[in-house]
């Protein structure tokens, strides 16, 4: 018999919670097959079988466990079944093919449920499907009425209360604890001030629209936003050194690198994995790290050294349709920059309205390390960085730097 234990996924995490077993009692497994999923404060993580055999759980779903608590054994003295390594689908499962494609047909799923032939007249005509309808007829036969309720009201089945007095109670997972912790933590250990500003995007769409399918072609990524936002960044820090330091004590421990932590929401919460060394990365290799953490995120793979460290945070609420909020800060960081929707709007260009691509900014920041001329400084040079993504080259521009002015 083998035991499998919790193994140690971090210096500073000393308990996990069991969250799901992939896995039933007595079921038959093979080595490096998943078991179970653990989530600790900062990720979520896979137990894998260290051997074949048959598995006998101990931990239950919801379990805390402590590094090293036994979560399951393995019996790998027990024989293989014969069907361990076929298929769980059957035939009878697998979705009809259409006989003019090769593209799987789902089959419709067929139901009792009848309808009068007005009601069923106007769910054709409006393509509304029984499932949707809750039937008030005789042996819940939709009636015309119930159709109409439910065009009305799209979501809720008719017959249902509008108003219901029902709640629900979950268990905090240690992710949405750790968050929470640290959120009020932030709040309530620095001096948090908000300075905005807003970037014309018309260059960066431009590049964008003429560049995104040979850019693609070439590195085998999108050309997005956060390659222009995260160069942009590393030259502003690298130029205001106080954005991309922080509190140790009594010392300022200042960076002479960028570490670009990128905020994700994740199935399970909000995590930021960081790009390292963001200023030694050119812009494919920051695109191509940028959907790597993200893909990860999304399926709850990353590991705890991805989310560590990190000396600046970027997050991008514009996703959401965010048009502008404050951003709070990522501590130990001292800074962390919010984009936003990129909405038209009429503005003043050399006396003229015009109509630009405009995107508010945020930099909210730590008053203790970063004063108002830094912050704005910061936010500022940001701003002119990505209005002349050329700048972007040498960080400067390249007339001036050729007239050595």
């Amino acid at each position: 018999m083998i035991d499998i234990k919790v193994p140690t996924v971090g210096e500073s995490i000393s308990e996990v919670t069991l969250v799901k077993w992939l896995k039933k009692e007595g079921d038959y497994v093979n080595r490096d097959e998943v078991l179970c999923e653990l989530e600790s404060e900062k990720a979520t993580f896979e137990l894998n079988a260290e051997q074949a055999g048959t598995l006998h759980i101990v931990a239950q779903e919801g379990a805390t466990l402590n590094i090293g608590d036994l979560a399951c054994s393995i019996d790998e003295t027990a024989a293989k079944p014969a069907n361990a390594d076929k298929p769980a689908a059957t035939k009878a499962e697998e979705p009809k093919k259409d006989k003019t494609t090769a593209a799987p047909v789902k089959e419709e799923q067929k139901t009792d449920v009848k309808a009068t032939p007005v009601a069923q007249a106007i769910m054709t005509d409006k393509q509304v499907k029984p499932a949707e309808v809750k039937g008030s007829g005789s042996k819940g036969r939709i009636m015309k009425h119930d159709v109409l309720e439910a065009i009305a009201h799209p979501g809720r089945k008719g017959g249902d209360a509008a108003f219901t007095r029902e709640e629900r109670r979950d268990k905090m997972s240690n992710l949405r604890k750790t968050v929470a912790r640290r959120l009020v933590e932030a709040k309530n250990s620095t001096a948090m001030l908000t300075t905005f500003n807003e970037v014309d995007m018309t260059r960066i769409m431009e590049i964008r629209k003429q560049y995104k399918d040979t850019f693609k072609e070439s590195h085998g990524v999108n050309l997005g936003f956060m390659s222009f936002f995260t160069k942009a960044c590393c030259v502003a820090l690298q130029e205001w050194p106080a954005v991309n330091a922080y509190i140790d004590g009594e010392s300022l421990v200042y960076h002479d690198y960028c570490d670009i932590s990128i905020a994700v929401s994740a199935p399970k919460g909000l995590v930021v994995p960081v790009i390292r060394n963001a200023e030694s990365m050119s812009m494919a290799d920051i695109e191509k790290r940028v959907v790597e953490l993200a893909g990860k995120a999304r399926d709850n793979k990353l590991s705890p050294d991805e989310m560590a460290g990190g000396t600046f945070t970027i997050t991008n609420g514009g996703v959401f349709g965010s048009l502008m909020s404050t951003p709070i800060i990522n501590i130990p960081q001292s800074a962390i920059l919010g984009m936003h929707k990129i909405q038209d709007r009429p503005m003043a260009i050399n006396g003229k309205v015009e109509i630009r691509p405009m995107m508010y900014m945020a930099v909210s920041y730590d008053h203790r390390i970063i004063d108002g001329r830094e912050s704005v400084g910061f936010l500022v040079r940001v701003k002119e960085l990505l209005e002349n993504p050329e700048l972007l080259l040498f960080g400067q521009d390249p007339v001036k730097t050729l007239l050595e002015l």
